[in-house]
């Protein structure tokens, strides 16, 4: 590869990594702050008072939301560009994996609307809010599926390529684990969320990806990409 080429390499590295960032903070805004926030999942009359109050706020993490799935979309195409030479089937997989989950999510906002309609209307239906809240939840939890497979092929290919340090690659990997974990011990296990280890389940996968970002985003990728057998 001539230096032209290797320069592209890494700029498409970065362009990856900038999309991971605004997708990192949008989704750590609209998913973990507004929520802490807002919603007091055992109260519904305080949590109908909340987002009363603060309205603005509810229909920013919105909107943040509606961003992060948006460049969610675009971020495995750029994957893709990377890491189809290390293996093109696995790359096939981690972008169908990660496009799957946007229309979910998309669709499941609707639920925050529906929220937005209640408020609106003046009708002091606490119940009502928290239901749809408890769905727009569950949408997520179902979400989660994918959110967490995509993690394995990109995992996969960035160890096997070298374009930043594989042990990003091995973080990626266990975070698709921990998705699953959490997704199927909430489905089968209705007080798994009282346990308080959700979290921890959840951090290779927060280390994974925020390193992954600004990895890209600070030094770019090394085009190190090797033919699978």
């Amino acid at each position: 590869m001539n230096q032209e080429s290797n320069v592209s390499f890494r700029n498409t590295g970065r362009i990856a990594g900038l999309l991971y960032l605004v997708v990192v903070l949008t989704g750590i805004f609209s998913l973990g702050y507004v929520p802490s926030k807002l919603i007091v999942w055992d109260n519904a009359s305080m949590t109908y008072n909340n987002i009363v109050q603060s309205e603005f706020l509810f229909r920013i993490g919105i909107v943040s939301g509606l961003i992060c799935y948006t460049f969610f979309l675009f971020l495995p195409f750029v994957f893709y560009k990377l890491l189809k030479s290390v293996n093109q089937t696995y790359a096939i997989y981690m972008v169908v994996l990660a496009v799957v989950s946007v229309p979910i999510s998309f669709i499941n906002m609707q639920n925050k609307f529906a929220v937005l309609s209640i408020i609106s209307s003046h009708q002091k239906d606490a119940e009502q809010v928290m239901f749809y809240l408890n769905q727009y939840d569950y949408g997520n939890l179902i979400v989660q599926i994918f959110w967490g497979l995509w993690l394995f092929p990109l995992g996969y290919l960035i160890f096997k390529s070298g374009i930043i340090p594989k042990f990003f690659g091995v973080l990626l990997m266990l975070g698709c684990l921990g998705y699953l974990i959490n997704f199927f011990a909430n489905t089968l296990f209705p007080n798994y969320s009282e346990l308080g280890i959700s979290s921890y389940v959840r951090l290779p996968a927060s280390l994974g990806e925020i390193g992954t970002c600004l990895w890209l985003l600070i030094m770019g990728a090394k085009n190190k990409t090797i033919s699978a057998d």
